[in-house]
């Protein structure tokens, strides 16, 4: 009995080993054939797209019911791969991350002060600033830059989009930094009170000190058929757009901290790790815990949502941006669309993006319950 159980043991360890030495070898030929080197461009690396892939994505976004930009890059490989990623779309609130890049470019320039204190007051208020509605009495208030910039990113706050716009010297020197870091693909032309009055077919200064209840009457009270033929234009207009490749390369710039100091760097991608908004976007299919850095954006037919997700196992980082407009469809069904896009492409760069030997390694210790902590500690990323 004793000596059968070692025999036992002994061929189950043997047949464990040939097992892991099988993974092991697929995973180097992926590392071979899939990976990129460190830091290769995105032109370099714009022909890699696995038809497979690829097909998945275009009918993942048939789900949208719109027209759908994709753009995702694997920021340790280089490897790439989008749809429609030269395309203009809406950026809606997403074109609060250039702008708070402008922001903390000044901050990096000592131009300004993070704990610079802003006063603002009730006719300050614009459309989607529930928060600030429900804060600023009468006598108004006062807040710090960095409190704008938490406002602007964790809840998409409008009000203090607009107030950190004329900061950072308005849409022209936003544009202007973008062109200085090499981004051809993005532009910022209008405070958030003028992208909303242009969309709905209104004066800015009809809209001005609105509380959200009355910003919800003034809405309805306007026929269906104006607000239709605005939002028809201003799905056509250029201003405020961007291309999902332009995003995705700003997005690179950031994470390797190239358009910001390094302090700076990490309180944007800190601020965007904790952003409250889209959680059924980017997020909505991906393993609980997963760290995302993210931005969303919403109006009308528009649903969008951009950001870096960190992979698991120590895979590296996939920067990515799902822009929707033109959308007929549901907002809830707009985010299961860029759910399910977001996932496939987390699956597809876990698994092929030529990652280390530690990452594989740890794939298989988690598999067989050895390693570094089995998958539980490593499902978060």
């Amino acid at each position: 009995m004793h000596i059968a159980t070692l025999h036992t043991r002994s061929s189950a360890s043997f047949l464990k080993w040939v097992h892991l030495a099988v993974i092991a070898f697929l995973l180097a030929i992926t590392v071979l054939v899939g990976g990129r080197p460190a830091g290769a461009s995105w032109r370099a690396t714009g022909d890699v797209e696995p038809s497979r892939l690829k097909s998945e994505i275009e009918r993942l976004a048939e789900l949208a019911g719109g027209r759908v930009g994709v753009g995702a890059l694997h920021l340790e490989t280089g490897r790439a791969i989008s749809l429609h990623g030269d395309e203009r779309f809406p950026m809606a609130s997403t074109y609060k991350i250039p702008i708070a890049i402008q922001v903390l470019t000044r901050v990096d320039q000592k131009e300004l002060a993070l704990s610079r204190l802003v006063t603002l007051r009730r006719r300050d208020l614009h459309p989607g600033s529930g928060l600030l509605a429900r804060w600023l009495d009468a006598s108004g208030g006062a807040l710090s830059v960095r409190t704008l910039l938490e406002l602007m990113l964790i809840i998409s706050d409008n009000t203090a989009t607009d107030v950190l716009l004329r900061l950072a010297g308005g849409p022209n020197a936003v544009t202007e930094r973008l062109r200085e870091l090499g981004i051809e693909g993005i532009r910022v032309d209008r405070p958030t009170v003028e992208i909303i009055a242009d969309w709905m077919g209104v004066k800015a200064s009809s809209l001005l000190g609105m509380t959200p209840i009355d910003f919800r009457r003034f809405y309805e009270s306007i026929p269906e058929e104006k607000r239709r033929a605005a939002a028809s234009a201003f799905d056509a207009d250029p201003r405020d757009t961007a291309t999902p490749t332009a995003m995705v390369q700003l997005l690179e710039k950031v994470w390797r901290g190239r358009a910001l100091s390094r302090e700076s760097t990490e309180l944007l991608l800190d601020i965007m790790r904790r952003c409250e908004t889209g959680a059924q976007r980017i997020k909505g299919f991906l393993p609980p815990g997963t760290v995302v850095a993210h931005k969303t954006g919403t109006i009308g037919g528009t649903t969008n949502d951009v950001g870096i997700i960190t992979l698991p196992y120590g895979a590296g980082h996939l920067a990515l941006a799902v822009f929707v407009k033109e959308s007929t469809e549901e907002i809830v069904e707009r985010e299961r669309a860029i759910a399910h896009i977001a996932r496939a492409l987390y699956d597809d760069f876990l698994f092929h993006s030529g990652g280390s030997e530690r990452a594989s390694s740890d794939l298989m210790g988690a598999r067989y319950g050895e390693g570094a902590g089995g998958l539980g500690e490593h499902e978060g990323g």
